[in-house]
């Protein structure tokens, strides 16, 4: 199997039955080796209030359906509507990943009107 060079982009999308509401954006993490960022936003679309969309920018080509049972885990958690989740890889374990969003989520929350 032949993998080529670069990031690989990955797009989810659930429907979320919790509406985030208004939040500031949220950015925990930091792209290094081993680590990611991962930022939340509300999504700019106001016909998307119960839309969740995840887009990974990612340094380890070929996870996509480790990628997709980790996004699909987190929707599971946090059934989110009406957020943008974007998330900027360097080889995190699937761990790693489910930290940052729960720390992204948690953020989120406590910085909410």
């Amino acid at each position: 199997m032949s993998i080529s060079h670069g990031l690989e982009t990955l797009h989810f999308s659930f429907t979320g039955t919790q509406p985030a509401g208004r939040f500031a954006p949220v950015l925990v993490g930091v792209v290094g080796s081993g680590n990611l960022e991962v930022m939340i936003e509300p999504l700019a679309d106001s016909g998307a209030a119960a839309e969740c969309r995840l887009e990974v920018s990612t340094s380890a080509r070929g996870f996509a359906p480790i990628w997709r049972a980790v996004a699909e885990d987190f929707h599971a958690r946090h059934p989110l509507g009406g957020v943008l989740i974007s998330i900027n890889d360097m080889g995190a374990t699937p761990a790693v990943v489910n930290l940052r969003l729960d720390q992204a989520v948690a953020q989120m929350r406590s910085a909410q009107p």
